[in-house]
Formats: structure tokens, C-alpha cells, sequence
């Protein structure tokens, strides 16, 4: 294992226990509405960063030629080959090396991946090295300024700023640690690799148990599609998806 590999999700049902066991049918339902508004229609090679089981692989099975999912656990991606089969193409591999040749892909995006990461630039670094000059990768961020996390540090509640650019670590929701990122400081991240920034959209905007006993999960969704573009600018969501280009050479 490579010492900058931050979650080992090797032996643990993703797909069981954090999705279909647990409330999260809106978060998903979110991260799908930004996805089919955020990737390309046609790419020829694409790439699910982080992708896991293949949760989202039908949000871009149809939009490329060939596709592939890449992850650190191997059972993960056996999960996805078992439902998906021939259709996608999973590698397994340290995310600070991914297993693909410079400028080999069309498109890919990294979803819910983010907080993992203690080292983005260099995350950032292998994603701009593998795509084609012109090419889009779609990246989730786990955001450190909303506005739960501004209430907590202002009442006292909590001792992470959510106002200044440093890395916010979690260290008490996993021993490895849960990164959340300021948006200034990951755009700057995005900048300096060499990255153009296309659209920014707000998700999750309703992540709250309180909220979600108010409301159905079909109303929650309805209010998200109108949330996403308009609350972007302020950039207070749980997550903040980021379409990102490569400059044409």
C-alpha cells in the first residue's frame, strides 16, 4: 500500500452499508442531476476517478465508446464488473499514480473522492496528465464552508474555520482522516496544475436529516435541480462539483 493511499475500502460493502442501508437516495439523486448536467455527451475513453462499485456508471456508460473504473479496492471493482460486465473496464491502483498513459483520456471525474485526499495537488497533478488537451474531467469537492460548519465555529461548537483556506482533517470521523477543502483554495489548486474552470454547481444543498423528515425525497430533488446553478456563486454546499477543461494545445 502506498503511504499517501488515505481509505482502504478493501472488504467493506460501500454499496450495502453507506447507500442502500442507509437515507441517502437524495444525495444520490443529487450527484446524478450534477453529473448529466456537468459531463460531456460523447467522449471516445472515460474515466470514473474513485469510482468505486460503478454507483454512477450509468450516468456515463452511454456517454463514451469505452469506459473505465478505477479504485484502490479490488472489491469494489469487482462489485462493478459483476454488474456491469464487458460494458466497463476497472483498474485497480494508487490514485497519486494512476495506471493510464499521458493523454490518454477524453473525459473523467473523481465523485465523492475528495475527502480522502491529503495530497489534491498531486491528485490534481495525475488527472491533468492523463486527460487529452481539450478534454473535461468533472470533480467533486467536499466543501469546508458551509454553513453548518460557519455556525459550529461561531458558536463555539467547533474549532475548524471554516473561513480561512487551511485543510480542514477530521481526525475523530476516521483514523485516517476526512479532508474538507475551502473553494478558494482548491480553485487555486485547479489554476496552478493548469486546469480551466467551466461551471461550478452547488450540491447536496438539502443534506439534512431535519429537512428530510419535512420533506419527500422526490420534493428535496425538485428544489435541488433549481438550487445547483443558482447557489453556486456562494458556494456553501456539502459539495461543490467543478467542470474543468484541459487547454487545447
Amino acid at each position: 500500500m502506498s503511504e499517501k493511499v488515505i481509505s482502504d475500502y478493501n472488504g467493506y460493502d460501500y454499496k450495502k452499508i453507506f447507500w442502500e442501508d442507509a437515507d441517502r437516495e437524495y444525495e444520490d439523486q443529487a450527484d446524478r442531476m450534477a453529473i448529466r448536467k456537468l459531463l460531456p455527451k460523447r467522449m471516445e475513453k472515460f474515466a470514473d476517478i474513485g469510482g468505486g462499485y460503478g454507483r454512477l456508471a450509468n450516468e456515463y456508460l452511454k456517454r463514451a465508446h469505452k469506459v473505465y473504473i478505477f479504485d484502490y479496492s479490488k472489491s469494489e471493482l469487482a462489485q462493478a464488473k459483476e454488474m456491469y460486465g464487458d460494458k466497463v473496464e476497472t483498474k485497480a491502483g494508487d490514485i497519486y499514480k494512476l495506471p493510464f498513459k499521458d493523454k490518454e483520456l477524453d473525459g473523467l471525474m473523481m465523485i465523492r473522492v475528495t475527502h480522502h485526499l491529503k495530497y489534491m495537488d498531486k491528485a490534481m497533478a495525475e488527472l491533468y496528465r492523463v486527460l487529452k488537451p481539450g478534454g473535461v474531467a468533472v470533480i467533486e469537492v467536499a466543501n469546508k464552508r458551509t454553513l453548518p460548519k460557519m455556525a459550529r465555529f461561531i458558536t463555539g461548537r467547533s474549532k475548524v474555520n471554516p473561513f480561512d483556506k487551511k485543510v480542514a482533517n477530521y481526525k475523530d470521523i476516521s483514523a485516517n482522516g476526512f479532508y474538507n477543502y475551502h473553494p478558494k483554495y482548491v480553485e487555486e489548486i485547479f489554476e496552478k496544475t493548469g486546469f480551466k474552470t467551466e461551471k461550478v454547481l452547488s450540491v447536496s444543498n438539502f443534506r439534512s436529516k431535519s429537512l428530510k423528515k419535512i420533506f419527500r425525497t422526490d420534493n428535496l430533488v425538485k428544489m435541488e435541480d433549481k438550487a445547483q446553478a443558482a447557489l453556486a456563486p456562494i458556494r456553501f454546499a456539502p459539495s461543490i462539483y467543478y467542470k474543468l477543461r484541459k487547454p487545447e494545445e
